[in-house]
């Protein structure tokens, strides 16, 4: 059980991180930087699924995750559970990226229907001022009688 959940927990941890700096602004820089999308390393790190591939190749082994057993013997044995068990959280951690998505997507339709019934209200509110204004303007002028103009 406890191998399970290090599996998942290491799995989201390489997702987060992975989505961090292939996606949000903070790191855009260092990707522009790297050629952006338009070229080979700026690539790399561009794609979210490649960029995990890198933090669980780094994560696997600091966390002691791995959890797919060989029977090679030796360093050919550790280096082959460190590969494998590097992709399979590299695959989980795909599979968590697409529930992040559904979520941050739908997060994502909540915040634009307000930020339009905001506008909407904005431009209701305007063409009210506006109208005011016009009635306002050119509505009856209440003048004070001027006096008479002697001949």
């Amino acid at each position: 059980m406890g191998d399970l959940f290090q599996l998942f927990a290491v799995s989201a941890v390489v997702m987060g991180v992975s989505q961090t700096l292939s996606r949000e602004r903070i790191f855009a820089p260092l990707r522009a930087r790297l050629g952006g999308k338009d070229t080979w390393l700026g690539y790399l790190v561009s794609c979210p699924y490649c960029v995990s591939h890198y933090v669980a190749f780094v994560l696997v082994p600091l966390t002691g995750t791995n959890v797919i057993r060989v029977t090679v013997g030796g360093w050919p044995g550790y280096v082959l559970s460190w590969v494998l068990s590097t992709l399979l959280i590299t695959v989980i951690s795909a599979f968590f990226r697409v529930v992040f998505w559904f979520v941050d997507e739908t997060q994502g339709l909540v915040k634009r229907r307000q930020r339009t019934e905001e506008e909407e209200t904005a431009t209701r509110r305007l063409h009210r001022e506006q109208a005011e204004q016009t009635l306002n303007h050119h509505g009856p002028e209440t003048h004070e009688p001027s006096p008479p103009v002697p001949h």
